[in-house]
C-alpha cells in the first residue's frame, strides 16, 4: 500500500505525492492511459485526507488536471457538503475543462465504480445550480459528464430533475440541446 512508503504526516506525504504529478493533461483523453499511474494518489487522498479539507481539495484539483478526482472528492462532499459545493462551483467556472468535468462527475449520485452519493438526493437544488453553470459548455468531455449526470437524476429523483430538463429543452443553445437529447433518449418524459 502506498501509505507504507510515505511519511506518517499527511501534509508531508501529500506534498511528496503532488510533487510527482508532472505536466497537466492538455487533452480530453489519456486519463486512464497516459496518466493512469496517478489513480493511487487520488485513492490516498480519498482514504487519508478527510480531516485535511483544504489541503485535500487542492490536491484533488491538481490530480484532476491530469487524471481524475471524481472518486476522491466524494467523501469530502459527504462530510462537508457546503464547503465542498463552494469549491465545486469554482471548478465549474474554471477555464480548465478537467475541473469543469469534475464539478459534474464528482456530484453524480450514481457514478460508476464509486460509492453512491445520496447527500443531495432529497434536495438536489445545489447540484442543479452547478449543472446550470455547465449546460452550455463547448467541450465534449464536459457535455458527456453533464449528460450522464442528468441520466443519473432521472433514475434517482426524476420528479426533481424534470423542471430543469424542461427549461433546458427550450434553450436555443446547441450544446444544451446536445446534452438534453442524449440525457433523455432512453426515458419517456
Amino acid at each position: 500500500m502506498l501509505k507504507n512508503y510515505l511519511p506518517a504526516d499527511y501534509n508531508e506525504a501529500l506534498r511528496i505525492l503532488c510533487s510527482i504529478l508532472g505536466e497537466e493533461n492538455p487533452n480530453q483523453t489519456g486519463m486512464f492511459t497516459h496518466y493512469y499511474w496517478i489513480l493511487p494518489i487520488g485513492k490516498f487522498v480519498e482514504l487519508y485526507g478527510i480531516e485535511y479539507f483544504s489541503l485535500s481539495m487542492n490536491a484533488i484539483k491538481e490530480i484532476t488536471k491530469r487524471n481524475t478526482g471524481e472518486y476522491a472528492v466524494r467523501p469530502f462532499i459527504r462530510k462537508y457538503p457546503e464547503k465542498s459545493l463552494e469549491i465545486i462551483e469554482k471548478w465549474a467556472k474554471s477555464p480548465n475543462f478537467h475541473l469543469r468535468r469534475l464539478a459534474s462527475e464528482g456530484l453524480r449520485p450514481k457514478l460508476p465504480w464509486a460509492s453512491k452519493l445520496d447527500t443531495f438526493v432529497e434536495n438536489p437544488a445545489p447540484v442543479f445550480q452547478i449543472l446550470e453553470l455547465l449546460k452550455e459548455d463547448e467541450i465534449l468531455f464536459v457535455k458527456k459528464s453533464v449528460t450522464n449526470h442528468l441520466t443519473d437524476w432521472l433514475k434517482v429523483n426524476k420528479e426533481a430533475v424534470l423542471p430543469l430538463i424542461h427549461r433546458w429543452k427550450i434553450s436555443e443553445n446547441p450544446h444544451t440541446q446536445w446534452i438534453i437529447k442524449r440525457a433523455t433518449r432512453k426515458f419517456e418524459l
